[in-house]
């Protein structure tokens, strides 16, 4: 019995199964694959009925006749050069050869060529197998060239795009967004953006990703160095099919979710620089108000001083003397009510609406308005804003005026005549559930036994004094605690001082 006769010897018992010689030959003469055998010089000694489909030539006409009557003869030579190397060392050889049919139609054929060597170690035949792979090499290249004109789309497009998976990991992106990566220094800044428009996008990603879909929000990153970077951000959700075999009868994917990110910062900046002028006379008018307001309270302390010693007074003389107290009483109660005529005429504040805040964007209104003092002063600004901040609930004008009040403190402590190093620091950080802003500046700053006594009324360190000549820090401290915030004044890194504002995620102004 031969070895090719032998399929399966019994573990149980020494009977050999056989299967008959012509089992073997209708196998590979009906099998879908075209299949040929040669002899060692490639001449066709066998094919079968899938051979003649493929290549148009019955069994009759190629019997007899070389592999090469096959070739379209555009194949590289260095493929041959290759094939027949492989096949001398007695290795299997595959591969793709342009092939041409009996009717002269070109094809492309996958090869698989295995040397069949006798017992003494010699080739003496080759086993091919063959199937024409045409179609599927069309599509291959359909689908690349589609691949590369979807990316070149994409990438010429001049907004940015990235895709995420369920995890939150960015799968696919273009050129515009590896510009935004260089440009705000962020390493996602698909993950920046939905931290700041969607909180908790993480986990409705992966719960319930139709919670992370909007369309057209606006974003606003700010910088250390160079302009805030305006973004209008789209986000939907896409089903993404997995490439796991174990996939293959699973017709459900995965979601992704897709960001189309617009910048839109030229068109704010336009906005910005009309509502920049609105903004600096309505600061102007407001300083204007608080000035009159200021000088009005001060003018009522000063009075109140000397009218508490005349009531001190009328109560000592009304024991002496009931007559001249009669008088001074009539002088007291007539000087109480011009007083109150005059606190009456005190102009009130303005009154504002609750709104969602960024305090970043405060602080940049701030820097603009403030821009020709502080040039004019030569003080140069480190401004070192966090990416993006969380909304708080306030009112803004209030804020913008207390900022700027710190901020031209900061600019009247250092302008003072010799004083070389002008500079100052502003800085905003997110820590835990706070929101906390740093106005530092390089000035001689406040003697720690005074930093408890610059809230009160009327109080100033200007000149080392340390007396009550104006509202200093409390009107600052007012608005703070309107809003639901602290206030404390530190030693900054220059020396100067630090006046640092602490804000609540979840706090409401009174």
């Amino acid at each position: 019995m031969t070895a090719p006769e032998r399929v399966k010897q019994s573990s149980e018992s020494s009977t050999w199964l056989v299967l008959p010689s012509e089992a073997y030959r209708q196998a590979v003469d009906q099998a879908d694959l075209a299949i040929s055998i040669t002899d060692a010089k490639a001449n066709i000694l066998f094919a079968n009925e899938a051979f003649s489909r493929v290549t148009g030539y019955s069994r009759e006409e190629i019997v007899g006749k070389n592999e090469a009557v096959l070739s379209n003869h555009t194949t590289p030579a260095a493929t041959y050069q290759a094939m027949w190397k492989e096949l001398a060392a007695q290795r299997p050889w595959s591969g793709k050869l342009l092939n041409r049919r009996k009717d002269g139609d070109i094809y492309l054929a996958e090869l698989n060529i295995s040397p069949v060597v006798d017992s003494s170690g010699k080739t003496t035949h080759y086993l091919g197998m063959h199937r024409d792979v045409t179609e599927l090499h069309r599509l291959e290249r359909v689908v690349r060239n589609q691949k590369q004109l979807i990316e070149s789309v994409v990438d010429a497009a001049p907004i940015a795009f990235a895709l995420l998976d369920p995890t939150g990991r960015v799968v696919l992106d273009n050129q515009e967004y590896k510009k935004l990566v260089t440009d705000l220094r962020v390493k996602e800044p698909a993950h920046t953006l939905l931290d700041s428009l969607a909180p908790a996008w993480r986990e409705a990603l992966a719960e319930d990703p139709g919670q992370c879909t909007f369309v057209n929000r606006e974003a606003r990153i700010d910088r250390p160095a160079g302009r805030a970077r305006w973004l209008s951000v789209t986000s939907s959700v896409i089903d993404i099919q997995s490439d796991c075999a174990d996939s293959y009868f699973c017709a459900a994917g995965q979601p992704g979710l897709l960001l189309a990110m617009a910048d839109i910062t030229n068109l704010r900046d336009e906005q910005e620089r009309t509502r920049a002028a609105v903004l600096q006379a309505v600061l102007a008018e407001e300083e204007r108000t608080a000035a009159i307001r200021e000088g009005l309270s001060a003018a009522i302390f000063r009075l109140e001083e000397p009218m508490n010693v005349m009531a001190s007074a009328l109560s000592v003389l009304q024991r002496r003397d009931p007559a001249a107290a009669s008088v001074l009483q009539q002088a007291l109660t007539g000087s109480r009510e011009h007083l109150e005529s005059l606190r009456q005429v005190i102009p009130p504040r303005a009154q504002e609406i609750v709104v969602s805040v960024n305090l970043n964007e405060i602080l940049r209104d701030v820097l603009e308005v403030s821009t020709p003092r502080l040039l004019g002063a030569g003080i140069t600004v480190d401004w070192q804003p966090a990416a993006t901040l969380p909304t708080i609930l306030g009112r803004p004008l209030q804020l913008r005026m207390l900022f700027k009040a710190l901020m031209d403190n900061a600019i009247e402590a250092m302008n003072v005549k010799g004083w070389k190093r002008r500079e100052l620091t502003l800085t905003s950080v997110v820590e835990h559930d706070r929101i906390v802003i740093i106005v530092a500046d390089s000035g001689p700053g406040i003697p720690e036994d005074w930093r408890h006594k610059a809230f009160e009324p009327f109080f100033t360190a200007k000149g080392g004094s340390g007396r009550h000549i104006g509202t200093g820090l409390s009107r600052v401290q007012q608005v703070v605690a309107d809003h639901g915030g602290i206030i404390d004044l530190d030693e900054s890194p220059s020396g100067g001082c630090a006046a640092i504002v602490e804000f609540r995620l979840d706090g409401d102004p009174i």
